[in-house]
């Protein structure tokens, strides 16, 4: 089972054609037969003010569509785990994730390398900033709707970013479909 994971904003849709994409591919590329899933004709979420978490469930067909008020989690530091993780879709099944998360000690989130390149975060694509230039690694584990968008601005630019470069880097930011781009002011990696 995979799920897709859409900001819905004062009772708006965020960035609808970009999480359509992504659910296309993956049911495109993982099942031989399956029921298309327009999310426009599925998605009616509750009206009202504040931010919600949709979360649509879904293989071969619609499993299930769930809305949520959405509570960010702080994040200021992350701890480096190194791991061969392949999550080229974004899986309902996390453990693998889960088992990572569980290493960072006192740190608030995990960063994964593989193979000595800086990938994500347990929860979102990342950025890094150097001389007013903001970077994200050209291969994370999950092509993120968010991550998407902000290359194809020009804002982000993608490029291979090594372990032993991090420190470098005069900041850093998480970025997913529920927070946009945030810098994390004073973050540090452990």
């Amino acid at each position: 089972m995979l799920f897709e994971t859409i900001c819905i904003q004062n009772g708006a849709i965020q960035h609808l054609s970009l999480h359509q994409k992504r659910l296309d591919r993956s049911q495109a590329a993982l099942f031989e037969n399956f029921e298309p899933i327009d999310l426009g004709k599925i998605l009616r979420p509750p009206t009202g003010t504040g931010t919600l978490k949709c979360r649509v469930l879904y293989a071969e067909r619609l499993i299930d569509v769930t809305y949520e008020p959405y509570r960010p989690r702080s994040v200021k530091t992350l701890r480096i785990v190194e791991s061969d993780l392949d999550y080229g879709h974004k899986f309902r099944d996390r453990d693998t994730i889960d088992e990572l998360f569980a290493q960072r000690g006192d740190a608030d989130e995990i960063l994964i390398v593989k193979k000595g390149l800086v990938t994500d975060t347990s929860i979102a694509n990342v950025a890094f900033l150097k001389e007013k230039r903001w970077y994200t690694p050209k291969t994370p584990l999950l092509h993120g709707t968010t991550r998407e968008r902000l290359i194809r601005s020009g804002f982000l630019i993608p490029r291979e970013i090594r372990a032993e470069e991090l420190e470098s880097f005069e900041a850093f930011a998480l970025l997913n479909a529920m927070i946009g781009f945030q810098p994390v002011k004073h973050g540090k990696i452990v």
